[in-house]
């Protein structure tokens, strides 16, 4: 087996504890096992490291300067490895300019055939352009501007890098004596010219110079034709100044290779225009349609298509307060504002005790922008007590708030304005990015952007529609088959519902790795390891056999697919399983079991094994809670795909909300309940999602929003300081006697401050040595030994143990260490309860998944005493968890809501589903045809209704 597997000997990182194992070739197998048992550490840190450490070696060593050193992994050998392709989740882009189109390389191909077969139309009356002749552009030229005069040229450069030596010797050559170079004519004759090479070029031929009059006719024609002939077809023409200079600075330097024109300055072409308002435009090319290059880019956002602007959402957060109350935020406080608002709606005749969501829609108007020309009288009371009174014109608040922000003089009161501002599209392109002639070029009867407006399963179907023939046909018919066979495997990895103008940045981790993983497929490579990361993560059950399909033709190409996987569908699917275990952390890091899925299922003493064979099951809860305490209502919400949803969440349950991929769980949830919660009752700024009302926000207390980002960016943040545990823990060593004998208070066991921390690596316990052309290495601090502490701080003990040795302890251990301290064992056995009894307490937070670092943070919020009445918001809490972690976690949601909380978890798995005392599904597809609400009640009702995908895969738990 040995020539067709690859073969880890001694594996060492991280927890792994000298793991040999043999994986088969050109096979699909998942790596399985606990959270923290070792399956990132074997797939990521030891073979793609490797296989990608030495891919690098073979390449030159100048090559090998720009791609940094890999460090070898700690492993004794590895042999049958290949060139590894990693798809993991952290790798998305977050440039505004990223797009799901650019990323598959779909919109490259939809540019090239824009450019090739599209046709293009006057953007003011749509009329079809075509090609002119030399005589309309003669008569063109001569209606510009009759009697003055003017320069006709031959633009042979636009925009383009180079030193153009000859392009000069050649013109002088032919007779032509003058030229324009970025925007200044110069003679030709005499020395010859050289261009600075690294910088983009604007030349022009200077043809004739002639004054547009009725007898000129002819001399006119000629010189259009002697351009025409130089420039491909096109003319530019400069209509001088009475005084027979250029009328402002000419086009070239500062300007877009084309469009870019100077004052008086006309560009003709013989290709193509519209007659009537004379659009014209040069041959298409690519690069028009890119909104990354100023050709076709809309000018005033450059392509981005949305700018920052003051939002009214975020000046009123809290429609139920009245101005008295404060609700234009920015300005509830101090003396001068109150009192012009309350002038503002009194002159509209309205009080200031009116609810805002109450006021009539015109005096909110007023009030937000402005009363235009209007004047209005403000009865105004001075800090001291005088009373004076003036008229004032009122700009509006939005306008105040930007007047503020431009005028603050300091970085703070600029940063508080600015979290009243919130992207908008662009007013000019409407957030289509692209010019007005650009965007009026169609294939199909589409411009480029409807297409990208598209789902993908919809843009499918049109590409699938396109008929071209002749010539057309042999342009066109290669294009549209990439195109098609993309979009295919976008649809194939369950993503059919992305629109291919959405922003990569606005994508969850599983959704940007199903991209890459449907880019991969595309490149159609072979003999290569690719290693996935939880892949499943975000999908539906539907969704999840096309998956698997996409993975299997992945590994019939010809590569190894190694898979890091919990989803007990795709473990089945798989041709090989290993499942790492038998615990976490410092418990882990051996292979268990390996094999086929049905002999991992046979093994004794497997986790997975257990749950696979069923010997272990997540029970059914017996009975679903029905407090009867009332809900929370919202009313009308309409974000992105939602068609005026009405969700109600009954208060004391657990309640799931599912629904197909893309069917608007996030923007129902994470976009608009969340932030409007925590507007009304957090006193927030967040902007919300639209939706008409919410009701039932008095019987909450606080709203608590679990996500998936990281604890802390540093190596200095760990479990122990998050969670709050490390204070109590420092206060413990200073109560000591030996302590109090050297005075020493909590600080001096802080690493973070000077004092008792070790100076040498700044209580970092480790060294940064920077190497060039090698990756920096870390090495332990000779001074502590990577203890972090000087040598007077671990001299003080509790219980037999100093303060780094606490720092090096598991959880679990901590647990029976600190039995006697009620304070720090709370802590401690929440974070136990939720799974991570395995972590260390000096743990880096760099070094937690996303999974955890979210229990990290649930661990954080279960320790603060209940009030029973907290709205949890958590979004696939089950990201990264083995079956047996999940069951522990339900354990933790079912203890808070039994304190009387209420829990509403957005979730895919359906252990967590089936265990929910309320469910609301959504859909009943993505995109376009989800958004609404197809079933909502307990677990074994959402199971008899026949339209919702969710309940046909939770009939079969029940």
């Amino acid at each position: 087996m040995s020539q067709n597997a690859i073969v880890i000997k001694g594996a060492r990182e991280h927890n792994l504890k000298n793991v040999d194992v043999e994986i088969p070739r050109d096979k699909l197998v998942v790596i399985t096992g606990l959270s923290g048992s070792g399956k990132s550490s074997l797939a990521f840190d030891t073979m793609y490291a490797e296989g990608q450490r030495r891919y690098v070696e073979s390449l030159s060593s100048y090559a090998r300067m720009f791609l940094g050193q890999m460090s070898k992994p700690d492993l004794d050998s590895i042999d049958g490895l290949s060139p590894a392709v990693s798809i993991d989740q952290k790798t998305t882009s977050r440039n505004p300019r990223s797009t799901v189109g650019t990323t598959t390389e779909i919109y490259d191909y939809l540019r090239l055939l824009y450019a090739r077969v599209g046709v293009p139309h006057c953007p003011e009356c749509g009329r079809v352009i075509k090609k002119q002749t030399t005589d309309q552009v003669t008569d063109d030229i001569l209606a510009l501007d009759p009697g003055a005069k003017a320069i006709i040229m031959a633009p042979v450069v636009a925009g383009r890098k180079g030193e153009f030596t000859k392009l000069f010797a050649d013109l002088a050559h032919e007779g032509f004596s003058r030229v324009r170079i970025d925007g200044e004519i110069v003679r030709l004759d005499g020395e010859p010219r050289t261009l600075n090479k690294k910088i983009k070029h604007f030349i022009d031929v200077v043809v004739d110079r002639v004054q547009l009059k009725e007898s000129a006719t002819g001399r006119i024609a000629e010189a259009v034709e002697l351009a025409t002939k130089l420039a491909e077809g096109r003319v530019l023409v400069q209509v001088l100044g009475p005084d027979g200079k250029p009328q402002g600075e000419a086009g070239g330097s500062s300007s877009g290779a084309k469009g870019g024109l100077g004052a008086g300055e006309h560009l003709f072409s013989l290709a193509l225009a519209c007659p009537e308002h004379g659009h014209s435009m040069d041959e298409l090319q690519p690069r028009d349609f890119s909104f990354n290059a100023p050709y076709g880019a809309c000018p005033d956002c450059s392509g981005i298509g949305s700018r920052e602007e003051v939002d009214p959402s975020l000046v009123v957060p809290d429609p139920s307060l009245t101005l008295a109350q404060g609700a234009i935020a920015p300005f509830k406080n101090g003396n001068y504002y109150p009192q012009v608002l309350r002038a503002v709606a009194l002159h509209m005749g309205c009080d200031e005790n009116t609810p805002w969501e109450d006021m009539p829609k015109k005096v909110q108007k007023a009030l937000l922008h402005g009363l235009g020309d209007e004047k209005v009288r403000v009865d105004y009371t001075t800090v001291d007590g005088r009373n004076t009174y003036w008229f004032l014109d009122w700009e509006g608040a939005l306008a105040a708030v930007m007047r503020r922000y431009q005028e603050a003089q300091s970085d703070t009161q600029r940063e508080k304005l600015q979290s009243y501002f919130a992207i908008v599209p662009c007013p000019t392109c409407g957030g289509k990015r692209l010019k007005p002639e650009i965007l009026a070029v169609t294939v199909g009867g589409k411009s480029i952007h409807e297409v990208c407006e598209m789902s993908a399963v919809d843009s499918l179907e049109f590409f699938q529609g396109l008929h071209f023939s002749g010539q057309q046909g042999s342009i066109a018919n290669p294009i549209v088959k990439e195109i098609v066979a993309r979009l295919k495997f976008l649809v194939d990895v369950g993503l059919d519902y992305l629109t291919l103008e959405r922003a990569t940045a606005t994508l969850s981790g599983g959704e940007a790795q199903r991209i890459r993983l449907a880019t991969q497929i595309g490149a159609g490579l072979m003999g290569v390891l690719y290693i996935l990361d939880e892949p499943s993560i975000g999908l539906h059950q539907r969704d999840n056999e096309r998956l698997i399909a996409t993975l299997e033709h992945l590994r019939d190409l010809g590569n190894t697919v190694i898979v890091v996987e919990h989803d007990e569908d795709t473990i089945r699917a798989a041709d090989y399983v290993v499942d790492m275990g038998p615990g976490a952390g410092e418990r882990g890091g051996q292979v268990v079991a390996c094999g086929t899925p049905e002999e991992v299922a046979q093994t004794p003493g497997s986790m997975t094994a257990d749950y696979l064979s069923g010997r272990r099951s997540i029970p059914v809860p017996e009975k679903r809670r029905n407090p009867r305490r009332g809900s929370l209502k919202l009313t009308g919400a309409c974000e992105n795909n939602l068609k005026n949803v009405t969700l109600s969440v009954p208060f004391g349950t657990l309640t799931v909300i599912t629904g197909v991929s893309g069917s608007g769980k996030s923007s129902l949830i994470t976009d608009t309940l969340a932030p409007a919660l925590a507007n009304r009752v957090n006193h927030a700024h967040r902007r919300t999602g639209g939706y008409r009302k919410i009701t039932g926000v008095e019987n909450i207390d606080k709203v608590i929003n679990i996500d998936q980002s990281p604890i802390g960016r540093t190596p200095r943040s760990n479990p122990a300081t998050y969670i709050g545990l490390w204070d109590d823990i420092r206060a413990l060593f200073a109560s000591t006697q030996e302590s109090k004998a050297h005075g020493y208070g909590p600080g001096r066991f802080s690493f973070n401050v000077s004092g008792g921390r070790c100076e040498a690596c700044k209580g970092d316990g480790q060294i940064k040595i920077e190497m060039h052309f090698l990756p920096d290495i870390y090495v332990p601090c000779e001074v502590c030994e990577g203890k972090r502490y000087n040598r007077e701080t671990l001299q003080v003990t509790y219980r037999g143990k100093n303060i780094s040795e606490v720092l090096d302890m598991t959880v679990e251990d901590a647990l029976v260490f600190f039995e006697n301290i009620p304070g720090i064992k709370r802590k401690l056995q929440t974070l136990y309860d939720v799974g991570l009894g395995y972590i260390r307490l000096g743990q880096p937070a760099t070094t937690l998944s996303g999974g955890e670092a979210q229990r990290v943070k649930l661990a954080s919020e279960l320790h603060r005493r209940q009030t029973g009445k907290t709205f949890y918001i958590l979004d696939e809490p089950t990201t990264g968890l083995h079956f047996e972690d999940v069951r522990q976690l339900l354990v933790v949601l079912q203890r808070l809501v039994d304190a009387g909380n209420t829990v509403l978890v957005i979730e895919h798995n359906l252990d967590v589903i089936k265990s929910a005392d309320y469910i609301v599904d959504l859909g009943p597809e993505g995109g376009d045809r989800g958004g609404a609400i197809v079933a909502q009640g307990t677990p074994e009702h959402v199971a008899t209704v026949k339209e919702s995908h969710t309940g046909r895969f939770l009939a079969r738990m029940l």
